[in-house]
């Protein structure tokens, strides 16, 4: 019972027993106010991205975040324990959106990847809505099993395997391994703090290891291919889509050569004018954004064209930030991202039963992942994925995910006296 409850001798026993405390001591402000602030931070930066053409996405970006913030509001309000009784609709309504990106005319393909699903003069793409939807599926799972040894454990994993792949297929598929890595990376954390076996981690550990060396054999051939056909004049991009006839890795030669430009840039693109090109750019606009930035909308990369449009607003909003803010300004960001997936965390450990717990967990993975990715792509420090930056980057479909994500969890906040 809270420390500000202070019942007289005449109150009632059962009144005692079913106290709750006013609705404004249980929300949680620390989220809602860094969340403000990086939404902010994104319509700014990518108004500036688009200020020598007057491109108007940022009234977009403001539309959709005023979107995710009724459901930030709205989901934050509803017991989260709800969603036990209605997993299995949750769940399969997000498999049935993955499979309509790929029947044509409900897919939609844009740059070779079927993602989207059209709804009336609007698109949406579904993996983001499917990350949310096996979140709460394999949290639901795992909240209803004890896990100990592999062995004890199989029918468990067996159970978590046959949620968490149909959607990793249908989204590998499209393709899209940006998601496939960002679900992947959410089921282990769900799994780990589980307790299970250190034991299958050490083992697929392992696996990953020889995963990571069949991808390198592979890469070295790729690159041994592009140079000899490129000494007879060919560039790889005449030459994609040819490799990935003879090699028996599944993945498509744009991202092989996403990888290569990764490990040996100058063997692929040796003057920065094919594959580097944005890579390139983006370094230059960190580089030159120095300490202190040049200033909001003082910016050339992106303003000049040499950072293109889409990418500049979308999955390279960071290299548009840090050249007008300095290495002060990417501090700040850090930090606000840092003070979110730290408060998802705390209120994990919060959470009176192991589904709020999951939830939580899950929630504070995707955000990592996504961060870790995006800003170390942009500084050559990751192969360039297509990996958005949470609430910073353009995206309808994003931005309202994370509505979604994260007013589970300050619904876990709120509620987690009630657990079940």
């Amino acid at each position: 019972m809270p420390a500000t409850f202070r019942p007289t001798s005449g109150t009632n026993p059962a009144l005692m027993m079913t106290y709750r405390p006013p609705p404004v001591r249980r929300t949680d402000w620390v989220s809602p106010v860094a969340l403000v602030l990086l939404g902010t931070l994104g319509v700014l930066f990518i108004k500036s991205a688009q200020s020598y053409n007057g491109g108007r996405q940022w009234i977009y970006q403001f539309v959709w975040l005023l979107g995710a913030a009724v459901l930030y509001v709205g989901l934050g309000r509803i017991d989260y324990h709800v969603w036990i009784r209605n997993i299995y609709v949750v769940y399969f309504a997000s498999l049935l959106l993955l499979v309509l990106t790929l029947i044509p005319p409900f897919g939609q393909k844009h740059s070779g990847a079927w993602r989207w699903v059209g709804v009336g003069g609007m698109t949406i793409q579904p993996a983001e809505f499917a990350k949310i939807g096996t979140l709460l599926m394999v949290a639901y799972i795992l909240s209803r099993s004890e896990l100990g040894t592999v062995r004890a454990s199989f029918a468990i994993l067996a159970k978590v395997a046959a949620v968490a792949l149909p959607p990793i297929v249908l989204i590998y598929k499209q393709p899209d391994l940006g998601s496939v890595l960002v679900i992947t990376a959410m089921v282990f954390a769900q799994l780990f703090v589980s307790n299970l076996s250190v034991r299958f981690f050490a083992a697929v550990f392992g696996l990953f290891l020889l995963g990571v060396g069949i991808l390198a054999v592979d890469d070295i051939n790729y690159v041994k291919y592009l140079n000899k056909h490129i000494q007879k004049g060919q560039t790889p991009v005449d030459l994609r889509g040819q490799y990935e006839k003879l090699s028996w890795v599944p993945l498509k030669d744009y991202q092989r050569e996403r990888i290569a430009t990764f490990v040996a840039p100058k063997q692929v693109d040796q003057f920065n004018k094919g594959v580097n090109w944005q890579l390139h750019q983006s370094l230059i606009a960190i580089g030159t954004g120095g300490l202190t930035g040049k200033g909001y909308q003082n910016g050339t990369q992106a303003r000049l064209g040499y950072l293109p449009a889409v990418p500049a607003t979308n999955d390279f909003i960071m290299s548009v930030y840090l050249e007008e803010t300095g290495f002060m300004g990417g501090m700040v960001v850090l930090g606000l991202f840092a003070i979110l997936v730290g408060n998802t965390l705390r209120i994990a450990g919060l959470a009176r039963d192991r589904f709020g717990q999951l939830i939580c967990v899950g929630a504070a993975v995707i955000l990592m992942v996504h961060v870790f990715v995006n800003i170390g792509m942009v500084q050559g420090l990751m192969p360039v994925k297509g990996i958005p930056l949470p609430l910073m980057s353009y995206g309808g479909s994003f931005v309202l995910a994370i509505g979604l994500l994260l007013g589970l969890v300050q619904s876990v906040y709120r509620f987690r006296r009630e657990a079940v």
